[in-house]
């Protein structure tokens, strides 16, 4: 049974277009039709989850499957959430808008350490019982219960403090996977089989790992409880489909609002620290004629104005400047922009600066990780100096004034003089690179703390929160009065969890759910850290887990103890080794079991510990992309291999967009916005015709300057909630244009709900729509809901002079309305200022059109006494001059003694003055 959506999403609601689930790109599959029904519950509220690569690739995969049926479901925001448990409303899909406990299926992406605590939230809100085992009791009592179940990075590395809350893990890459898991559903439902049957089954596909089918030993490893199921669970490999990314075009500005295309996956550089670069192996490049095909068809079916390409190493697909040159030119007409995730340094140069940007030169980030060269080779970074400084350079000479840079602190066999190099590797940058030989440089640094990360040589590793605040505080002593710097640090105490609970067993499964309790949802982080961390550290201490938590505080062991005190200054050799046993085999330690042991991940442990050796030499291991093979154990029958596509001949750049401003023709449209689309805020509809615009191929007319703009016009911003039947737009073409085909060719791409109702031509030397307005009329059902007096409401000092006798009705009240002279009402301007304002000159007329006495319950809570549906027209011009429907309810308050709800708005006419 669908969710009463509409009922929910009231006007304290913010943002509510993020939950109406009919934003272009969704799928809306006949539910009846569907053998299995699965939801992709992304745990991050819409603006995250909607633009999330991943999340748009496996919903377009599952749903282009016959009999597959998936919808989507995100974390709803503080206000719903809280609206969703007063009303008792199970949390729902949006498509759909059905509950989550009707489907089969529910998928969490899980990519963040403390992000299960909103999984957690998801889940009560949907009133599925948190844990596989509470679950699997409901079940034998008859209950249905969807599977639930995560993937995604965390998810893959160590699953085992979330073991408790997942039916089964999936590992590595969904887009085969997934497709499979489908099948396997589909016959066990026809099957009728129980749960605990269908899991065994679901085990049996590489990449499906049932935490309840294992149990973990007592020094932390994980073993299996039955023999059907394999000892070690294999990563899951695939081959990215670049078409699967075209997919959403949400209504709301989301994190990524563009389109986005992945051109390589898997990373074999090899940084030691780099979870992400293990994880994804081996490097994958996609075909440079998908990539320039999806895009172009992408961006015409999106009507987006950016697209990004997409890869952990984008400078390493070495077809990447024919390929971003092929697509500019291709799309040298559409003021289209490229943008890039961060990249690396050694590789920027005048090949990959000629096809960033567009008329809108984006921002430029590097990571050079480390401030020190010893450093960067301790974790293989792989980058000199000389390439650094040759980066930025180019950088600058191609027109970047700004410059982002991402460095890490605690990292293993990190002295005060590495700390330290950092803010002098920045003041060294900046006195090389100056602008026009002039104005220095302005960099933007992040310095994050390092946390080890599991299936990383540094896993072994352990990192003192102590350490990091006292190194934090020598570099803002060191960055203070460095000009041209902004210098941003992450929190030591979010990184003290993340390491706690990223690298530990399935004894955290009671921390994290008692975090969650407190209140540790991952807004709570943003919000208020300290509350969250409160959270946190009494969870741990309820668990009795205080003494594990005090090692990440003060450091269990370091990788690199000194033999001996050395001093720290430049010419220095600072001597380090491995605990003992170094140099006659792998020290007892790097022999304990760890609890992600039984994942296949295909990176051989030794692998790991002969390159942990590497890294206390400084040693360096080339990219075997490009380079010899570094025997990490990956390439395979199970993993495959590296492909690598060579580089390409650059194709002739055929110039850069220069906007059209031309204006050949004026057209004037008038529409309406009914339905759900009144919950599309103003903001949002300027984006949404920009995008229809795009999509129709219209030949619209851009403004000049540095950040063209199409010239479409709104008359007047439209209140969010409120339903409009008369809106007017203009829009201004670089060529003349059928009437009726504009006509056709907008609305075949306008949603349902944002009807056309007339076009004109209007003369190019005209005033604006904006400028031409008048008035507005509205249509506004009002209701009463108790005395004003009572209510201790009565606003005194802005009583209008007038009496009512005590049996008024609404044919009386508007009759007085219309018939006093005056309504006073302070008026508080946009810079404070506050000036007294008669409403009744700016009220044109006012008329009753319905009555209707009931005892109904309004949406606010009172019984009225009765329901009326006014209609009026009042001011509304530009300068400010406006009245609005809540100047009536004034109005009506003050003549009727009564306070009045208003329950509905509809705006009926905008009223042009054409002289």
């Amino acid at each position: 049974m669908a969710v009463k959506v509409e009922e929910l999403l009231t006007a304290e609601i913010n943002q509510p277009a993020r939950y109406l689930g009919n934003e272009l790109g969704a799928t809306h599959k006949p539910w009846d039709a569907a053998s299995v029904r699965w939801v992709l519950t992304y745990p991050e509220v819409y603006e995250v989850g909607a633009s999330n690569l991943g999340h748009i690739i496996l919903y377009n995969i599952l749903n282009a499957g016959p009999r597959q049926l998936c919808d989507r479901a995100y974390l709803p925001a503080a206000d719903l959430a809280a609206k969703l448990r007063s009303t008792k409303t199970p949390l729902f899909a949006v498509e759909s808008r059905r509950s989550l406990t009707e489907f089969d299926i529910l998928g969490f992406s899980l990519s963040y350490e403390l992000g299960a605590t909103n999984i957690l939230e998801m889940l009560d809100l949907a009133g599925i019982p948190l844990t596989w085992q509470e679950r699997a009791t409901n079940a034998q009592n008859g209950a249905q219960i969807p599977l639930i179940f995560a993937g995604g990075q965390t998810a893959t590395s160590n699953p085992e403090p979330y073991a408790d809350f997942f039916d089964f893990i999936a590992l590595g890459d969904g887009e085969e996977l997934l497709p499979e898991i489908g099948l396997i559903l589909a016959e066990g439902k026809t099957n009728n089989l129980s749960r605990e049957a269908l899991l065994l089954d679901l085990a049996q596909i590489p990449g499906v790992y049932v935490p309840q089918f294992y149990d973990m030993a007592a020094d932390g490893s994980v073993h299996p409880n039955r023999p059907q199921v394999p000892q070690r669970i294999l990563r899951r490999v695939a081959t990215p489909i670049p078409a699967y990314s075209i997919g959403l075009v949400p209504y709301v500005q989301t994190v990524h609002d563009r389109l986005t295309v992945e051109i390589r996956r898997g990373c074999t550089r090899g940084c030691r620290f780099c979870q992400p670069g293990m994880l994804t192996r081996p490097a994958r490049d996609v075909e440079p004629q998908q990539v320039v095909e999806a895009i172009e068809q992408g961006m015409q079916a999106t009507g987006h104005s950016e697209f990004s390409l997409l890869s952990l190493s984008c400078s390493d697909y070495l077809a990447l400047p024919a390929v971003g040159m092929e697509i500019k030119n291709r799309l040298k007409d559409k003021n289209i922009s490229l943008s890039l995730p961060s990249q690396r340094v050694d590789r920027f140069d005048d090949n990959i600066a000629d096809i960033l940007g567009g008329t809108r030169q984006g921002g430029l980030t590097f990571a050079p990780e480390a401030g020190t060269q010893r450093m960067r080779d301790i974790v293989n970074k792989g980058l000199t100096n000389e390439e650094l400084l040759r980066g930025v350079k180019t950088a600058v000479d191609r027109g970047w004034d700004k410059i982002k840079l991402y460095f890490m602190i605690g990292l293993p066999g990190e002295t005060d003089f590495d700390v330290l190099g950092i803010a002098e590797t920045v003041r060294w940058l900046h006195r090389e690179c100056r602008i026009n030989g002039r104005r220095g440089l302005n960099f933007n640094l992040t310095i994050s703390n390092f946390t080890p990360k599991p299936h990383t040589p540094f896993q072994w590793h352990s990192v003192s929160t102590a350490e990091f605040s006292r190194k934090q505080k020598l570099l803002k002593e060191e960055f203070r009065g460095m000009r041209g710097v902004k210098v941003n640090y992450t929190d030591v105490r979010i990184s003290a969890m993340e390491d706690f609970v990223g690298r530990g067993d399935r004894r955290l499964a009671a921390v994290v759910r008692r975090a969650w309790e407190l209140g540790a949802g991952m807004d709570a982080w943003w919000e208020s850290l300290d509350q969250a961390y409160k959270a946190w550290t009494q969870a741990i201490d309820e668990s009795g887990l205080t003494w594990k938590y005090r090692q990440v505080e003060s450091g269990e062991w370091n990788l690199f103890e000194k033999e001996e005190e050395h001093d720290t200054d430049a010419d220095t050799d600072t001597r380090m080794n491995l605990p003992a046993g170094a140099g006659t085999g792998a020290p007892p330690l790097l022999d304990q079991p760890l609890p992600w042991d039984h994942l296949d991940t295909g990176i051989d442990k030794n692998w790991l510990k002969i390159d942990l050796q590497k890294a206390l030499e400084a040693a360096t291991v080339p990219d075997c992309s490009f380079e010899g093979c570094s025997r990490c154990g990956v390439c395979g029958t199970d993993f495959g291999h590296n492909v690598v596509v060579d580089a390409l001949p650059i194709p002739e750049f055929a110039g850069e967009f220069v906007p059209n401003t031309e204006r050949k023709q004026r057209l004037r449209v008038w529409f309406g916005k009914v339905g759900d689309m009144a919950l599309v805020g103003h903001l949002d509809l300027i984006r949404l015709l920009d995008r229809v615009v795009r999509r129709a191929d219209l030949p619209i007319s851009f403004t000049g300057g540095f950040h063209p703009n199409p010239r479409i016009s709104l008359a007047n911003a439209l209140p969010l909630g409120v339903t409009s039947t008369g809106e007017i737009a203009d829009f201004e073409l670089t060529e003349s244009i059928d009437i009726e085909s504009f006509r056709e060719k907008l609305a075949a791409k306008l949603p349902e709900n944002i009807p056309i109702y007339k076009v004109e031509s209007i003369d190019l030397k005209a005033p604006s729509a904006n400028q031409l307005l008048e008035a507005a009329e509205y249509v506004i059902t009002v209701a009463l809901g108790g005395s004003l007096t009572e209510n201790g409401e009565l606003d005194h000092e802005n009583s209008a002079p007038v009496s009512v006798a005590p049996d008024a009705n609404w044919e009386a009240w508007v009759k007085t309305i219309v018939e006093t002279e005056a309504f006073w009402r302070v008026h508080t301007t946009k810079s404070g200022k506050t000036k007294d304002v008669n409403l009744r000159d700016r009220l044109h007329k006012l008329e009753l059109v319905e009555h209707k006495p009931d005892s109904s319950t309004s949406a606010r809570g009172a019984t009225s006494e009765g329901r009326a549906v006014l209609r009026f027209t009042g001011s509304c011009r530009s300068d400010g001059n406006l009245l609005k429907p809540e100047h009536i309810v004034f109005m009506l308050e003050q003549v009727s003694q009564q306070e009045i709800q208003l329950l509905q708005v509809e705006r009926s006419q905008l009223i042009l003055g054409y002289g």
